[in-house]
């Protein structure tokens, strides 16, 4: 569910976790769901479906989005911008912006926009999830974008993991020298809290990670899980 503390801000627990204090009932889990999905779906792929303008960076109206989302969706007649702002700022993966009355997606997109995020401060390792079958193809061909705009690529070992265990049972985890590409002239933006974006990465910047696989819990695999 989704609070808000009236001292520390939003949070998606019971309590809030650094008072304890019970706080401002916001929505519902199954609200932030519904929610979460509509925003990612209308952010990343089909603002036109709810009468929506997307700029070029992908930024739009906040509360055009509001209005749209009551009209199609009775049960979010009650709607209002601290929703959206709590639902930004206490997303796990860091995937929306706010600002100045604006609302975007920081990563995921199906359509065009150029999104101007952040490139310094990139670790000089990211991970990327694969198969068996592609390992030995991405190894020559490198990673471009398929049904994204941009090539997704993992902060950490355990993200890219649980990353592709959303579409393989077993996935393989590319080790990516991004180090190395940035300084070839590769250009990666930090898209989320856990997730950095590029065009491509050339092929001599990949490598298998000989790391042992742990396996997730099985709630983590769902094929469903908005990434």
């Amino acid at each position: 569910m989704l609070k808000e503390c009236g001292s520390h801000g939003y949070f998606r627990e019971e309590y809030c976790p650094v008072c304890g204090s019970e706080a401002k009932f916001l929505l519902n889990d199954q609200e932030v769901e519904l929610l979460g999905r509509t925003m990612a779906g209308v952010l990343r792929h089909f603002p036109e479906r709810y009468g929506l303008e997307m700029d070029g960076h992908g930024w739009i109206d906040l509360r055009d989005f509001i209005t749209a989302v009551q009209l199609r969706n009775r049960r979010f007649r009650f709607l209002r911008p601290h929703h959206i702002a709590g639902l930004v700022e206490t997303d796990p993966k860091g995937r929306y912006q706010s600002l100045d009355g604006k609302l975007r997606a920081t990563y995921g997109h199906s359509v065009d926009a150029d999104i101007d995020l952040p490139t310094d401060n990139i670790p000089d390792l990211l991970f990327y999830p694969t198969t068996e079958e592609e390992f030995h193809l991405l190894a020559e061909a490198g990673l471009r974008p398929s049904d994204r705009r941009m090539v997704h690529l993992s902060a950490t070992y355990e993200a890219a993991l649980e990353a592709g265990h959303v579409r393989w049972q077993n996935p393989v985890i590319l080790e990516v020298n991004a180090k190395g590409a940035r300084d070839a002239g590769v250009v990666i933006h930090k898209a989320g809290k856990t997730v950095y974006t590029t065009k491509e990465v050339p092929g001599e910047f990949l490598s298998r990670s000989q790391r042992v696989e742990e396996e997730l819990p099985t709630s983590e695999k769902a094929p469903d899980s908005p990434a």
